[in-house]
C-alpha cells in the first residue's frame, strides 16, 4: 500500500529552482534514504511533505488517517519543562485514560450503591477503556521513555534537567525521543545521527530496524543508510531518481546509469551530427527536391527525445602529501591521566602509534577523546603521565570546533598567513580545488557556512604536507561526495593517521587499529570499525555462554578454570611487559642506527677502510636485530 506519493512537485526560491518536477511514492513499511549534496532541497522537500512549506505545483497524497512524525534537522526545543515532563506529554491522551480509569474503579468499589444493570454496564466501558489503555502502551510507557532516553545516551540522573538548561545536542536529543515515542505512521528523520555517540547510533539503528511504520531519513551517515535502506532518492540538479536496494547499492546502480547514460548520449550526438551533415548537403544542393528532403529530415530530427549529458556537480579535491618522513616511533602515550577536579576523564592510558598506522579513538560522548587530543597537542596539560612524539614527527591538526581559523579573515587572507610564501595564483588554485572560487576567496572567515570552514581547515591540512594527521571528526560537516574525495586522499596518505570519527563508513575505509576510550580506560582492537563490532560480538557471545554454563560446573572445574583465567591473567601482563621492552630496546637501536647512518653520511670515514668496514658491519648487525625484535614484536601484538 503507498503511504505517500508525490506527483511532480516544484519549488523555486525567487528564481531558483530548487525542487523540479519530483516524483515518487513510498509504500507502507519501507525505508527511504534521501541523499544529494548540501542544498540539493532534501530538508527543502521535507518541509513541504510536512506541511511547513508550501509547495508551488504539483501535489502530495497521504494515505487515509497517515499520522506523520518530522524530525528537522537544526531543531530548536523550546519548552520549560523537564526531559521527563516533555516526554510524558505525548503519553497526556494516555494519562488522561488512566485517570478515567481510576475514577471507574472507585466507582465500581461503590457497587452497593448500584443496580446489577448499572453494575455490568459500567464494567464492560471499564474492560473496554483497560483494552485501549494498553494497546496504547498504559502499562509500560514509563519503560518505554526510560529505554529510548537511555539508548540515546541520557543517564537517569539527567531525566528530571530542564529543557532550557541542555545544550543544542542534548535538545536535540530529546526531540527525536519524542518524535520516536510518538510511532507515527510515516517518519521523517532530518540527520537523525547529529549529536549521538556511536552507541546511540546503533540503539537508534536497531530500534528503526524494527519500526512497524515507514520511514525516510536524510542522512549523510553512510553505514546507517547501508544498515537500513530498502531504496535511495537521490536529489541532484532539482530533480530526482529513485533506486532500489541501500547506500551501496545505489551506488552501484548510479555508476552503471552513468555510464550507460555517457554511452547513449555520445551515440546520440555522434547521430545527430551525421543527419544535419545529410541536411545541409541536400540544402547545398538548392534544388526544390533536395530543400524538401532536408526539411523533412529536420522535422524528423526535431522530434528525436534528446538524452541529457549526464550532470557532473562540481566536486571537492584533497591530495595529502608529505614534506619528510618521519622515525617509525610517532606517538608514546605512556600512564596518562586527566581529571578536572573530582571528574576522572581518564586514567592510566597507554599506547603508541608507529609510522604509516591509522589508529581510530572512539567511545561515548564526554569520555575525553577531544581532550586527549589536546594533551598530545600540548594544549593541556595532563594530570600525570607523558607523551612523547618522536623524531622528525610534523603535526597537522583538524579541530571539530572549528576553532582553528581566524573570524576576521578573508578566506583569502587565512591561508595566506600560513603560507606567505605561496604566490596569490597558487593560493588562488588550492582554493578552486575545494570550491572556493571567484569572489568567494573574499568571502569574511565568520560568514562561512560548517562545510565551507571545513574545507578550507583541509586546505590548510593539504598544504602543510603534514607527515601525522591528527584529525577529530572531519567529514561532520561535509556533503557525502566530499567525504568520500576526504577518504580517497587519506587512503593514498603516505604518513601516519590518529583519528576522532562517529562515521562509521569512514572508519572501516581508513582505520586499521581502534581504541575504544570507555570508563576512563582504553582498550585496542586491530583492524577496521566492523573488525571492532565483529570482535566485540564474538566476545560477547562467549561471556553468556561462561554464565549459561557457569551453574553447571562442578567445584573442582570451577577451581580449574580459576586456575587457567589467572594463567591467562599472568601470560598477558607478562606480555604486556615483553611488548614495552622490545619498544624500548627497538627505540634504543634505532636510535644508534640513526647515529651510524650520519657517520656513515660523512666522506672521511671512507678514508680509513678498516674503520669503514667495521661501521657498516656495526650497521648491518643492529639492522638484523631491530628486524627480529620487530618480527617478535608484531607476533605480541
Amino acid at each position: 500500500m503507498i503511504v505517500l506519493a508525490c506527483d511532480k512537485v516544484t519549488k523555486s526560491f525567487g528564481i531558483d529552482i530548487i525542487l523540479n518536477q519530483i516524483t515518487f511514492s513510498v509504500n507502507a513499511g519501507q525505508c527511504m534514504g534521501i541523499v544529494g549534496g548540501n542544498g540539493a532541497g532534501k530538508s527543502t522537500l521535507f518541509k513541504i511533505i510536512a506541511g511547513i512549506l508550501p509547495l508551488d505545483s504539483g501535489e502530495i497524497y497521504k494515505a487515509k488517517d497517515t499520522s506523520l512524525g518530522y524530525l528537522p534537522q537544526n531543531t530548536v526545543l523550546e519548552s520549560d519543562k523537564t526531559i521527563w515532563d516533555e516526554l510524558m506529554h505525548v503519553y497526556a491522551p494516555v494519562l488522561e485514560l488512566e485517570k478515567i480509569l481510576r475514577q471507574m474503579e472507585q466507582q465500581m468499589a461503590d457497587y452497593e450503591s448500584m443496580d446489577e444493570a448499572q453494575y455490568t454496564r459500567l464494567l464492560n466501558e471499564y474492560s473496554k477503556l483497560q483494552e485501549s489503555f494498553n494497546e496504547q502502551g498504559g502499562y509500560s510507557y514509563e519503560s518505554y521513555i526510560k529505554g529510548v532516553l537511555t539508548g540515546l545516551g541520557f543517564t537517569p540522573e539527567e531525566f528530571h534537567m530542564p529543557i532550557p538548561h541542555l545544550s543544542g545536542g542534548q535538545k536535540t536529543r530529546v526531540a527525536l525521543a519524542k518524535v520516536l515515542l510518538e510511532k507515527p505512521d510515516l517518519l521523517l528523520l532530518d540527520e537523525p545521527t547529529n549529536h549521538l555517540d556511536l552507541d546511540a547510533i546503533q540503539w537508534l539503528e536497531d530500534y528503526l530496524s524494527a519500526y512497524p511504520g515507514t520511514i525516510m531519513i536524510i542522512s549523510h551517515d553512510r553505514y546507517f543508510l547501508d544498515s537500513l535502506c530498502d531504496n535511495i532518492l537521490e536529489i541532484e540538479n532539482t530533480t530526482c531518481r529513485l533506486y532500489k536496494g541501500n547506500y551501496t547499492s545505489y551506488q552501484k546502480q548510479k555508476a552503471q546509469w552513468i555510464t550507460q547514460r555517457e554511452r547513449e548520449y555520445t551515440a546520440q550526438q555522434k547521430e545527430i551530427a551525421r543527419q544535419q551533415e545529410i541536411i545541409e548537403r541536400y540544402r547545398s544542393i538548392n534544388t526544390e527536391k533536395s530543400v524538401k528532403a532536408a526539411e523533412s529530415r529536420q522535422k524528423m530530427l526535431d522530434k528525436i527525445e534528446r538524452v541529457e549529458k549526464v550532470y557532473y556537480a562540481e566536486q571537492v579535491r584533497f591530495s595529502f602529501d608529505i614534506n619528510r618522513q618521519s622515525g617509525q616511533d610517532v606517538l608514546i602515550v605512556d600512564s596518562l591521566s586527566k581529571a578536572f577536579g573530582d571528574n576522572v576523564l581518564f586514567k592510566d592510558i597507554s599506547f603508541n602509534l608507529r609510522q604509516g598506522d591509522r589508529m581510530a579513538i572512539i567511545g561515548p560522548n564526554g569520555c575525553g577523546k577531544s581532550t586527549l587530543f589536546k594533551i598530545i597537542l600540548g594544549q593541556i596539560t595532563p594530570t600525570s603521565g607523558s607523551v612523547k612524539i618522536g623524531t622528525g614527527v610534523e603535526i597537522g591538526y583538524y579541530d571539530q570546533e572549528l576553532t582553528s581559523l581566524n573570524p576576521n579573515n578573508t578566506v583569502l587572507d587565512e591561508l595566506w598567513d600560513s603560507f606567505p610564501q605561496m604566490t596569490e595564483t597558487e593560493i588562488r588554485n588550492a582554493l578552486a580545488a575545494r570550491l572556493f572560487k571567484g569572489d568567494d576567496v573574499y568571502k569574511p572567515v565568520a560568514s562561512l557556512s560548517g562545510g565551507e570552514k571545513s574545507r578550507l581547515i583541509l586546505t590548510k591540512l593539504v598544504l602543510g604536507n603534514n607527515n601525522f594527521l591528527m584529525l577529530d571528526e572531519p567529514t561532520n560537516h561535509l556533503d557525502m561526495p566530499s567525504r568520500e574525495e576526504l577518504e580517497k586522499a587519506l587512503i593514498e596518505f603516505p604518513g601516519t593517521i590518529l583519528m576522532i570519527s562517529h562515521d562509521r563508513y569512514f572508519l572501516n575505509k581508513i582505520a586499521n587499529r581502534i581504541i575504544v576510550l570507555e570508563s576512563g580506560h582504553i582498550r585496542e582492537y586491530l583492524g577496521n570499525y566492523q573488525d571492532y563490532i565483529n570482535k566485540k560480538k564474538a566476545m560477547e557471545a562467549l561471556e553468556n555462554q561462561g554464565k549459561e554454563q557457569a551453574p553447571q560446573l562442578t567445584r573442582t572445574a570451577l577451581k580449574e578454570q580459576r586456575r587457567r583465567q589467572r594463567l591467562e591473567r599472568q601470560k598477558a601482563r607478562e606480555e604486556r611487559e615483553r611488548l614495552k621492552s622490545l619498544e624500548e630496546e627497538i627505540h634504543r637501536l634505532e636510535q644508534e642506527i640513526e647515529a651510524l647512518e650520519y657517520e656513515m653520511a660523512d666522506p672521511e670515514l671512507y678514508q680509513d677502510k678498516e674503520e669503514m668496514f667495521k661501521v657498516q658491519q656495526q650497521y648491518e648487525k643492529l639492522k638484523d636485530e631491530v628486524d627480529k625484535l620487530y618480527t617478535e614484536w608484531m607476533e605480541l601484538e
